[in-house]
């Protein structure tokens, strides 16, 4: 299991972060979990054409998370880049009512004509889980809209990496990162500019704590967050190994 971090931002533009979105090599997958706008460009940054990404997750429907999904689609069916390879998409009933939107919105040209796309829904009220081949992916409900979700991806008789997308703090989250061998823990404000629906560093500290979680990787950074110390705020709560993302980290768990 690799994860590469295709942006550590938000909606707001920064030449230093994009928007949110990350690529998980597990198994023999390729998976994106979130593609906010710019993911397909910092895709092929990663080495990864767009159609031999395998599944895409998306945590909720926020357009920093899901604003290039559309095009995605879009793109999969022009004719010199059209896609063959299956795609599962995994997300809330809310995402799927997204997609169902879209669909109305755009047309055909959003159809998989070339392709077999699978639309995999999880529970928005509690813990579900699907299975694929080598790996498992669960996901638990989190406090930011009535869409989101957070995953927990288990490589077959290996490595777990828990996502928390965007959420404040929630007893969800503990179960979500208990024992996982890697934390990707959203962190959008230092402690003393705290947004509702959202984690300070020592918020999430606190979950990894709580959670017994291994490495912690800080992401999702509003600017204010690269004028202040959010390692030293983290370690208010936990003292275990942490890194700040950047687009194109790449971390093992």
């Amino acid at each position: 299991m690799e994860l590469t971090v295709l942006g550590s931002g938000t909606s707001i533009p920064s030449l230093r972060r994009g928007a949110p979105g990350s690529l998980l090599r597990v198994g023999r997958d390729l998976v994106v979990i979130d593609c906010g706008p710019g993911t397909l460009n910092r895709l092929l940054k990663a080495g990864v054409r767009h159609d031999e990404v395998t599944h895409i997750l998306c945590t909720h429907t926020h357009l920093d998370h899901i604003g290039e999904l559309a095009h995605w689609m879009f793109l999969s069916n022009i004719s010199t880049m059209e896609r063959t390879r299956p795609l599962t998409l995994c997300g809330s009933a809310g995402v799927m009512r997204m997609l169902a939107g879209l669909r109305e919105m755009m047309g055909h040209w959003l159809d998989a004509s070339s392709y077999t796309r699978t639309l995999v829904t999880m529970d928005e009220a509690r813990a579900s889980s699907v299975g694929f081949d080598g790996w498992s992916l669960a996901a638990f409900p989190v406090r930011h809209i009535d869409s989101s979700l957070a995953f927990r991806i288990t490589e077959s008789g290996g490595a777990t990496l828990a996502c928390t997308g965007d959420t404040d703090t929630t007893d969800d989250l503990i179960d979500l990162a208990r024992g996982a061998d890697l934390l990707l823990i959203e962190s959008s404000t230092p402690d003393e500019g705290k947004i509702p629906g959202h984690l300070t560093p020592s918020e999430a500290g606190d979950v990894a704590r709580r959670a017994r979680a291994g490495r912690v990787v800080l992401t999702h950074f509003y600017p204010p967050c690269d004028e202040a110390d959010m390692l030293s705020q983290l370690r208010r709560t936990w003292d275990g190994p942490a890194l700040l993302a950047e687009d194109g980290l790449s971390v093992r768990p």
